[in-house]
């Protein structure tokens, strides 16, 4: 069944809205193999992907800094900023999908 829209914000932001107290707690929860099968649901996986998307990111960032500073080789410098360009741009087609996946839905007729 179909949940009527109760605020003006979008189902979507409302959906995968994550805290940083969840975003904390993803980090640190210390999951088993055999349960991430079992348990894992869209939003959890999800929230995972973007932290991991995001440590990377910042990997890169802190890689450019040091190799500006002298402190790290050149190629660290280009693996790390190659690497978060790799993640930025899977990131991108994640969030292309799930818009056009959410237009889709629009579109169906009820």
């Amino acid at each position: 069944m179909i949940d009527p829209v109760s605020s003006s914000t979008s189902p979507v932001a409302a959906n995968f809205a994550v805290n940083r107290a969840d975003m904390g707690a993803l980090r640190s929860a210390h999951v088993a193999p055999s349960e991430t099968v079992q348990s894992a649901d869209f939003s959890t996986v999800l929230a995972r992907a973007a932290l991991s998307a995001i440590d990377t990111l910042k990997a890169g960032e802190a890689a450019a800094i040091t190799g500006i500073q002298g402190k790290a080789s050149v190629q660290q410098v280009a693996e790390a900023v190659m690497s978060a360009e790799q993640t930025l741009q899977s990131a991108i087609a994640v969030r292309d999908k799930v818009v056009a996946a959410y237009l889709e839905l629009g579109r169906m007729q009820i």
